[in-house]
């Protein structure tokens, strides 16, 4: 347990960090399962909506530091290749 108050203060701050990357790693997958669903599905409109609400959660999570850059970059790709593969 940590006894000085600056110690104290920065287990305060990990945790609410902690809860918030939990909470935005969370809307990113869920994110993503839903753009997933909708392409098995085969509805093509709720399948483009669907990725731009998985890409835009994803660029999220690079700006507020929890997903970097390029893993951003190659996961919008997959997810974008598969839109194209089963739309053509």
């Amino acid at each position: 347990m940590a006894h000085t108050r600056s110690a104290k203060k920065r287990i305060e701050t990990i945790r609410k960090r902690t809860e918030r990357n939990r909470r935005i790693k969370s809307s990113l997958k869920t994110a993503i399962r839903r753009f997933e669903e909708a392409l098995r599905e085969g509805d093509q409109e709720q399948a483009r909506h669907r990725l731009h609400k998985a890409l835009v959660s994803i660029d999220k999570a690079v700006t507020k530091g929890i997903l970097h850059r390029n893993t951003a970059a190659r996961r919008k790709s997959c997810l974008t290749r598969k839109f194209n593969a089963t739309a053509s």
